[in-house]
Order: structure tokens, then sequence, then C-alpha cells
């Protein structure tokens, strides 16, 4: 193999190593999108319980019952 050669490939090399970072980078940002789409739907219902259960439960408690 010449220098030549060895250059092409090289630079090929670098090529690919940037299309993979650039696959990574969208991968991380697809994650985090998941995972704050996930925390999102399970705090936010967190949330509603607080309000809703005392609510509810004053509603019970002005039946006579608990």
């Amino acid at each position: 193999m010449n220098e030549e050669e060895i250059k092409q490939k090289l630079a090929l090399l670098e090529q690919k190593i940037d299309a993979v970072y650039v696959s990574a980078e969208k991968t991380r940002k697809y994650f985090l999108a998941v995972i704050i789409v996930s925390v999102v739907t399970f705090v936010l219902p967190l949330i509603g319980l607080a309000f809703a259960i005392p609510s509810f439960l004053k509603t019970l408690n002005s039946f006579g019952g608990f």
C-alpha cells in the first residue's frame, strides 16, 4: 500500500466515524425524549391524585361514612 491509499482509507474511516457520532447523538436525544415523556406521564397523574384523593375523602366523609 502506498501513501495515497492510506490517506484515502483514513479519510473514509473519518467519514464513517463522523456518521457513527451523528447516529449516536440522534439516539441519545431520542432516549432523552423518551425518559422525559415517561417521567411526565408518571409524575403528572401523581400530582393530580394529590389533589383528587383529599377531595374524594372529603366527599366520602360528608356522606357520614368513614
